[in-house]
């Protein structure tokens, strides 16, 4: 009784310092947005605020930079890495401030001066960056990573360990068993251990493990099966006294889709008008480097397995597939040109996509398009490989935000039923977000390794 007591107030102390974050910095960022209100625009503005319009304006500002750390996830101080925490508060901060410079301009009827904004916005991000920085390694001393066990199922899940060690101050997995050394020897080692990681365990086994874990006061974390997934996007529905899980594995409702398709439309539209200038200098480059063509079409596979002819800059060189055989660009591929490098790395290859978007073939959040030739390999170790084809094929999705180019087709496959089964459209702007905050980086766009195998995992870890 006393070990859960103390553990209780650990976490108590634990959510105070959190919260003692997260008061701190919006505390500070209201504070310059305060001043710089006062100090440049209050007093230029033909109908000045009186005190209260002053405090509402505020409150947006305050209100606003809240949801976007929550949405970005600038406050996941436990297991984000410390350069993801300030990217993502980074980001924050600049769409707030472009919110707010917006709305300024509206209440003063007139574009006002940007420079106030861009040093209020400097000396938040110069902020941002010291007070993640000592605040992490304050959290890391005072909450150092938990001793964690691992029980491996399937021996091909094994490399989830190094993906945990890439960052040890979130994840110490401190021993490894594997289930076939037998259930009471792994439920023995639990006993030693606060957290506990399940990968790829078989239902019975992974169920009797659960409720031990439960009965201990263990925390678990486990790699979901798809059958896992799809319980999690279920509604809960009860039958006079008995309690039911609804699931209509259906995609989106018809409300959802004509939402959807409406924001799709009018982004898809605006970014085309906005971009054109882009997507023409862009057009000059390719032809000035072989003269081949800009686009670059390719079938792909959306919604209810139609084919239609995805767009992209063309970032290989000419003849690249002369072969006709479906491939993965590889890390150091020679057939993309360096134009294309700087396009992949970037993706704005990728741009030409929206007039995907804008006939209905695509949706700015979805899972990738693959193609017919490759979906049919995979189908042949992976069958439920067709259930991301219940929506339609994204520009981005829940898949390239949480995973990279590389990552296998199985864990993919989840992430994009994740998404599929838990869709809304609040999911989408935080997957759009989230997507200008990775799109720079190296792992999300590198290729395969010419190792790697992506499409065979074994039949054992499919067993949902």
């Amino acid at each position: 009784m006393l070990l859960g007591g103390a553990l209780l107030s650990k976490e108590i102390i634990r959510r105070l310092l959190v919260l003692f974050y997260s008061m701190v910095a919006l505390t500070v960022h209201l504070s310059l947005f305060i001043f710089t209100w006062y100090s440049f625009y209050a007093r230029v503005i033909l109908y000045p605020f009186w005190y209260r319009g002053n405090l509402l304006l505020f409150a947006v500002y305050i209100t606003i930079l809240y949801m976007a750390f929550q949405l970005i996830g600038g406050n996941r101080l436990n297991y984000a890495r410390t350069s993801d925490i300030v990217y993502s508060n980074w980001l924050s901060i600049v769409i707030v401030n472009i919110i707010m410079y917006a709305q300024v301009s509206l209440i003063a009827r007139q574009f006002v001066d940007v420079s106030p904004f861009l040093w209020m916005c400097i000396i938040q991000l110069i902020f941002i960056f010291a007070w993640v920085l000592f605040f992490k390694r304050l959290y890391t001393v005072y909450f150092p990573p938990k001793k964690m066990l691992m029980i491996i199922g399937n021996p091909n899940v094994a490399e989830l360990k190094s993906k945990l060690d890439i960052d040890p101050t979130a994840f110490d997995v401190a021993k490894s068993v594997y289930l076939s050394q037998g259930l009471k020897s792994v439920l023995d080692d639990v006993n030693k251990f606060d957290d506990i990681i399940i990968a790829d365990v078989d239902a019975k086994q992974r169920n009797i493990i659960l409720k031990y874990c439960y009965e201990q006061s263990k925390r678990v974390f486990m790699t979901p099966k798809i059958s896992d997934i799809i319980i999690r996007g279920s509604s809960n529905v009860h039958l006079f006294d008995t309690p039911l899980l609804l699931s209509n594995n259906h995609g989106l409702r018809f409300e959802e889709e004509i939402i959807k398709r409406l924001i799709d439309s009018f982004c898809s539209l605006l970014g085309l008008v906005l971009l054109a200038p882009l997507f023409l200098l862009i057009a000059i480059l390719i032809k000035i480097y072989d003269k081949g063509p800009v686009f670059y079409t390719q079938e792909r596979l959306t919604k209810g397995g139609k084919v239609f002819n995805i767009y992209k800059f063309r970032s290989m060189k000419v003849d690249s597939e002369a072969d006709q055989v479906a491939r993965l660009a590889s890390i150091d591929d020679e057939r993309i040109t360096p134009l294309g490098k700087f396009l992949r790395k970037s993706h704005i290859d990728e741009l030409p996509q929206l007039f995907n978007i804008l006939i209905g073939d695509m949706s700015i959040v979805g899972p990738r398009p693959e193609r017919p030739d490759i979906a049919d390999q995979y189908l042949k170790i992976i069958p439920e490989f067709s259930y991301r084809l219940k929506v339609k094929a994204g520009l981005t999705g829940y898949a390239q935000v949480y995973g990279q180019y590389n990552t296998t087709p199985y864990d993919k496959l989840k992430l994009d039923l994740f998404y599929i089964e838990n869709y809304s459209v609040w999911r989408d702007f935080g997957i759009i977000l989230f997507t200008l905050k990775i799109i720079f980086e190296k792992e999300k766009s590198d290729g395969v390794d010419q190792m790697q195998i992506t499409a065979i995992k074994e039949q054992s870890e499919l067993n949902d």
